[in-house]
């Protein structure tokens, strides 16, 4: 039995996306759903389009390439933005998984997953940009230097994003605020 490449694409359960430099060439519907968005309006489009603000994907970018450039594939969990539809400008938290065909130049071209986790863990309290990069490496169990050396910024700087989240959050230690973001 012959397996139709194209098909297995189009109906795969994850969002999928063929990029290059950072521009979306091809996508699944499954990422069109994620996204609130028809395929045409995607195809082409910056991938800045799907972030809550243009500084955060460029630090994105900017934070990516020395790990893509090392190992060659990438994943974390960050807040992505809806394009369209009734839910146009929510946030959501999203997994995103990619992998350069090229390492020495990582935004050349790759292919990319994306998996919805809004439905187990909702974004319920209005963060910043830094807010949210810290959130993420948080829920990875980072430390604040490690936080700190990954985003390139002083591990004071981290705990005083982490301490902004606990009280956005309620939250009495790291370990409960770690509870409180991966439940929503």
């Amino acid at each position: 039995m012959d397996i139709d490449y194209r098909l297995a694409f189009d109906l795969a359960p994850v969002g999928l996306v063929l990029s290059r430099n950072r521009t979306i060439q091809d996508c699944n519907q499954r990422v069109c759903e994620i996204f609130g968005a028809a395929r045409e309006q995607l195809l082409g489009q910056s991938f800045q389009v799907l972030y809550p603000s243009a500084d955060e994907f460029e630090r994105t970018g900017a934070r990516i390439a020395p790990i893509l450039n090392r190992s060659g594939s990438y994943a974390d969990d960050r807040v992505m933005r809806r394009l369209d539809g009734r839910l146009k400008g929510e946030a959501f938290w999203c997994h995103v998984t990619g992998r350069a065909l090229n390492r020495d130049a990582p935004h050349e071209a790759g292919i990319w997953s994306f998996e919805d986790l809004s439905e187990r863990r909702p974004v319920k309290a209005e963060l910043t940009a830094r807010e949210r990069e810290v959130a993420a490496h948080l829920m990875q169990g980072l430390t604040s230097k490690h936080i700190g050396r990954a985003l390139v910024i002083s591990h004071r700087t981290v705990e005083i994003y982490r301490a902004r989240l606990m009280r956005k959050y309620q939250a009495s230690t790291t370990a409960d605020l770690v509870q409180k973001l991966m439940s929503g």
